[in-house]
Order: C-alpha cells, then sequence, then structure tokens
C-alpha cells in the first residue's frame, strides 16, 4: 500500500498531511502514525492530520494522531498546515479565502493572508476546571494561580482549554526551565484527568511574550498554537499581559490576539509546504 502526503510545518512544529476526502475515517492506524512520524525510520513529524470530509455544514473535518498515537481534540498550528495544504487540494490560494473547519474542539475558521500567513478564529477559551478538564479547585471554577505541586516545588499555574487542555505557568526564565524532566510530569500529574498540554511562560513586556510548551502526545515541540492562545488568555486573567500580543516560540512567532468585543481568540502566523512524496507501507 502507497500514501500519498505533503509535509508541512507551522515554526517548526511539522506534520505530515493526507488527503482523506474520501472517507469519513482516517485511513491509516495510530500505530502507521507512529511509524510515519518516526525521524529515523520514517518520515519524521509531531503528528499526521487527515483531511475529511465535513460535516455539520463544515467544508472539511480535521483528524490528527501525534507522533505518541494519541489523538488531540485540536492543533493550532496544525490547522494553518491543513488550510495550506488545501489550497493545493482545491488549485486555489485566495487572499482572504476562508474554510470552515470541523474538528473534535468544535468549529475553527483558518483564513489565508499574505506571505503564507494563515488566521484563525480560535473560537472562546473554556476557563472552568471541569472544562480544562482538571480537578484543580471546584468544577464550576475558574483555575485562575492556583499552586500545583511538581518535582518538589509548586508553581503557580492557570489553566485554559482552547478545545485542548492547557497547563501555563509564568517563569522568570523560560529557557532555563528543564523541559525534558518536567514536561512529562506536569503532562501526566494526577489532577489532569487527560492529560495536559504545560507551558513555561517569561513575560518580555506586557505585548510580548517567551513561551517554552510541552506538548501532550508530543512532547517538546518547537511551537503550539493552542499554547500559545492558552497562555495569552492566561497572561490576561492574571494582568500580566495584553489582549494582543506577539508569543515567541523556539520556531519563530505567533500574533494572538483574545478581542475584548466577542471574547474570541484569533491567532496569525506562518505555515509552510516542505515536501511531497510516498510512504510505503
Amino acid at each position: 500500500m502507497i500514501i500519498e502526503f505533503t509535509k508541512y510545518h507551522g515554526l517548526g512544529n511539522d506534520f505530515i498531511l493526507v488527503d482523506n476526502r474520501h472517507s469519513m475515517e482516517p485511513i491509516l492506524s495510530p500505530e502507521i502514525a507512529i511509524q510515519m512520524c518516526d525521524r529515523h525510520f520514517g518520515i519524521g513529524a509531531d503528528g499526521v492530520i487527515f483531511v475529511l470530509p465535513g460535516q455539520d455544514d463544515t467544508d472539511y473535518t480535521m483528524r490528527i494522531f501525534n507522533s505518541d498515537g494519541s489523538e488531540p481534540e485540536m492543533c493550532g498550528n496544525g490547522i494553518r498546515c491543513l488550510a495550506r495544504f488545501l489550497t493545493d487540494l482545491e488549485g486555489d490560494a485566495t487572499i482572504g479565502k476562508s474554510y470552515r473547519i470541523h474538528t473534535l474542539a468544535g468549529l475553527m475558521v483558518p483564513r489565508l493572508e499574505e506571505n503564507e500567513q494563515v488566521t484563525v478564529d480560535m473560537g472562546l477559551p473554556q476557563l472552568l476546571a471541569a472544562q480544562i478538564p482538571t480537578t484543580l479547585g471546584s468544577p464550576d471554577d475558574k483555575v485562575i494561580e492556583q499552586p500545583l505541586e511538581v518535582d518538589g516545588k509548586f508553581w503557580l499555574v492557570t489553566c485554559v482549554s482552547m478545545g485542548n487542555p492547557h497547563c501555563i505557568t509564568f517563569v522568570e526564565d523560560a529557557s532555563a526551565i528543564a523541559l525534558s524532566s518536567l514536561g512529562n510530569q506536569f503532562e501526566r500529574h494526577p489532577v489532569f484527568p487527560q492529560r495536559t498540554n504545560t507551558e513555561f511562560i517569561q513575560v518580555i513586556r506586557p505585548d510580548y511574550l517567551k513561551m517554552r510548551v510541552w506538548e501532550r502526545g508530543a512532547g517538546a515541540t518547537l511551537a503550539c498554537g493552542t499554547g500559545a492562545c492558552a497562555s495569552v488568555v492566561a497572561g490576561v486573567l492574571t494582568n500580566k499581559c495584553d489582549r494582543i500580543c506577539t508569543v515567541e516560540l523556539p520556531g519563530g512567532c505567533l500574533k494572538i490576539h483574545w478581542s475584548h468585543d466577542d471574547g474570541r481568540v484569533y491567532m496569525t502566523g506562518p505555515a509552510k509546504k516542505v515536501f511531497s512524496g510516498s510512504y510505503f507501507l
């Protein structure tokens, strides 16, 4: 069996895109996705993204398998890559064109911009403990700067869901964080029944944050779009940053806007095609 694919990246967060428009279910198993994502024995990626037919009055459906085979609800960098992949499939890269994408986190609407940029309406952040989900605090309360013990230290964490769970903690120096040892401990902490993504945020200025991220199911990555969105929301909730903010990640910068008018979060960043090929199973 031969699988045709195209690889894209959003700020170094890289994905294998597969045209799955002929079926409502991914044509590959999580086990095959793990093989494809292997950087030594496969193509190499943080995840595999499938473009499926639309449902519930949407243009397309997006499904993702992480590099460990797990399935996240959404991926901010991934949906920008998906939008660029759709321009290749349709042969239409008109600036301003948008897509209505069904995801496990709900409706997402990416819009094509100039210079390989894509703006995504990421929807309303969810802030209640039950929505994250986390057992930090009561189910109907927000989790803002709550102490959480990890690796023998108490961290003040704020939790936000952008359709997937995020645990954000603000630090003096993001580059000094031992991400490889701390990330997995945060991800699998018992207070997060569905595990969590974790962002370590350094405030450079109120309009500029520096972020390092440990992604649930993928580990340390160069960028996380939903994480950048969640971090700005957490920064506003804790009076640490503005609603319009640049978030610097190891792979580059994203522009995030948590709108005061409609309460929705908008993310703008690049998505770049790397190469196309065939994978032999």
